[in-house]
This record gives C-alpha cells, structure tokens and sequence, in this order.
C-alpha cells in the first residue's frame, strides 16, 4: 500500500490530534461514508484510518461506497486491504445491500464540479435526490446514532447583497431551470427529503452547506478555480480567468472543513443546518489568481482575462458568496484556522510534492 500525500497526512494528523477525544464514540462501531473517494471524503477515511492507528481502543469499521464516476481511486489506494475498512463500488441511487449493520452515516456522494453535472446532469439529480431518499431510508431502518449529509452552498443561488455573508436561514434566490439547476435544485430537494425524515421519524440527520472547500487532493482537471489556477501555475501557463475576476468568495481549507463535520456529526444537533467554511472575508477572483501567483513563486506567470468558449460558463453564477458562520461557532469549540494564503501554499506544496514522486 501506498502512503497518503504527506500534507494530507500533517492535516489529518492535526484533525485527529484536536479531535481525538470528541471522536470516541467512533470506537467499536461501522461508519458508512458515500463517496468515499472523493475529496472531502476521502479526508474523512484517512482520519479514521489514523484515529484507529493511533488514538482508539477499539477500531471503527469503515464501509465506503463510491462508483467512480468522479472519485479518484489513487486517494484511498494505500486503504486498500486494510481489516478496518470496506470498498464497494456502487451507485448509490440504486438499492445498496451491506449484509451489515452500520451506527454512522456520512452521505457525500455527489457531483459538485459545474464541469462534470453538467455532463451528467441526470446522474446528478439521482443522486442526490434516489442517493439521498435510500441513505435516509438506511439510516432509519438502522437507528444510527448520526447521520451527516453535504449539501451545498449553492443551494443559495445569487443572493442578493442584504443577504451577504449569508445565514441558514435565507430562502435563497435559485433558478431552477437553468445550466446549474440540476445540481442547485437537486440539493435542495435533498435537504428538503432529510428535513422531512427528521420530522416524520426524528431521524438524527444533519446537513452541512460547504463555501468553496478548497486543498491537496482535488482533480487538476476539476476546472472549478483554485484547481484550474493550481493546473496553470504547476506548468507554468498563463493564469486564466474567464470572467472580469470581480466576483468574490470565501474559500475554507479543507482541514478547518473537516474539523466542523466530524463535530456537526458527533453532535445531537439533529435536523439542524449548518453552514460550513471560512468568514475571514470575501476574496476576488482577481485577488485569487494574485494569490496563487505569489504561492509560486514566479514573476513571470501573468494573469489573463479570456471569454470562455461556453455560452453558459456565468449564467447563474453567483457574484458573491460568503457563509455566517454565528451559528456553527455558537454551537461547538471550532473556529477556522487555516488562512487562504496558507493553505494555497499548502495546496500548491502538495501537487509539487506528487509531482516529484512522494505519493
């Protein structure tokens, strides 16, 4: 087996470190996480995988279910033959048959990459609509002591200024028959199926709406913005923006990302919504490309304005967006602690460390 990247094992051993106590009740029992070998998830497995190595009495099983349609294998490579955990290659909107009992649920399967729903844009609504209806009809049948879905930001659509950073509770501004509806609309049909499993049958299922996680391990052909920007500076191409650059955002690394979810998970704040990412203020995309050019460390790399040869490349696309995070500090110890310019430098790092060889 492999070793993971080792910026993605320093992250993972920070996690484990600052959470070791409050994941305890992991020990001795099955997790199920649903796209297991996507980016996020992929974090959640090394956790357990260092958690069992490391800090627990007893192991927590893992069962990760991911069909590979936009997961990477190479992310959870060195998991593979471990007794503790369990890869099955599956689509989760069509029925999932364990042969054992699970106490946790993480449903992470999806496709987040505008690039890729809108390739598969039926692929994605199932997903996230059959996907989420049979991980929610599992957990009941399982009476698992938490359940945990990633929706989105996107369900807010383009919110409005008023509404900038954003709350929970805003409704959310969203088109939903345009080139993002298929994943905006699927979302939140999602949310709206675990609201109402919670109420039905106080199924003790959370949702966390992630702002633009961003770090080591996301797909270089991604072409959501720091992957693209990290592509071009790793060859040494111009930085190419495909819009005026003024739109903003609030990008989270994927530590601090990863910290909130196994507390949201850990949590009895059952039904609840929570948005997750980094309220340190809002970045352009200009400043973004300013950034990763520094990250790099070479004058040379310009910054060019170009028009995608996609008509529907900005239709829908929000100008702003930026989470309140009051709620998620309220209610547990966590604050982000990875600024955007270290954790690029930390993104960049990893690639170049690939690169090299150490994998």
């Amino acid at each position: 087996m492999s070793a993971p990247n080792q910026i993605v094992s320093q992250d993972v051993q920070d996690i484990c470190e600052s959470l070791s106590d409050a994941l305890q009740p992991l020990a001795g029992s099955t997790l199920l996480v649903t796209g297991g070998s996507g980016f996020v998830c992929s974090y959640l497995l090394d956790t357990v995988a260092h958690l069992n190595d490391r800090f627990l009495a007893e192991p927590c099983r893992v069962i990760s279910v991911d069909n590979l349609r936009t997961g990477v294998p190479q992310r959870v490579q060195h998991l593979v033959g471990r007794p503790d955990f369990r890869f099955i290659n599956h689509d989760v909107s069509a029925p999932l048959t364990l042969g054992e009992s699970v106490r946790w649920i993480i449903h992470g399967a999806g496709i987040a990459s505008p690039m890729f729903y809108r390739r598969y844009p039926l692929e994605t609504i199932d997903v996230n609509v059959t996907g989420t209806r049979r991980m929610l009809d599992l957990a009941h049948s399982e009476q698992v002591r938490s359940a945990l879905y990633l929706s989105t930001s996107e369900v807010y659509g383009d919110p409005d200024a008023a509404h900038v950073p954003t709350r929970e509770d805003y409704r959310g501004s969203v088109s939903c028959t345009g080139p993002r509806a298929c994943y905006d609309e699927s979302k939140r049909l999602a949310e709206t199926l675990c609201a109402t499993y919670h109420t039905l049958y106080r199924l003790p299922v959370k949702v966390v709406r992630p702002f633009n996680v961003y770090g080591p391990g996301q797909r270089l052909d991604d072409r959501r913005i720091v992957p693209d920007l990290m592509a071009a500076a790793l060859s040494r191409r111009p930085l190419v923006l495909f819009s005026d650059g003024s739109a903003t955002r609030a990008f989270c690394y994927i530590r601090d990302f990863i910290t909130a979810l196994w507390f949201i998970l850990m949590s009895d704040e059952n039904g609840e919504v929570f948005n997750v990412g980094n309220d340190e203020g809002e970045t352009s995309i200009r400043q973004l490309a300013d950034l990763v050019k520094q990250c790099a460390g070479d004058a040379q790399l310009s910054i060019q304005f170009a028009q995608s040869e996609d008509p529907n490349y900005l239709k829908d696309n929000p100008q702003r967006r930026c989470p309140d995070l009051t709620k998620l500090r309220s209610r547990f110890p966590w604050r982000p602690k990875v600024s955007l310019a270290e954790g690029l430098k930390r993104t960049l790092l990893s690639y170049q460390v690939l690169a090299g060889g150490d994998v």
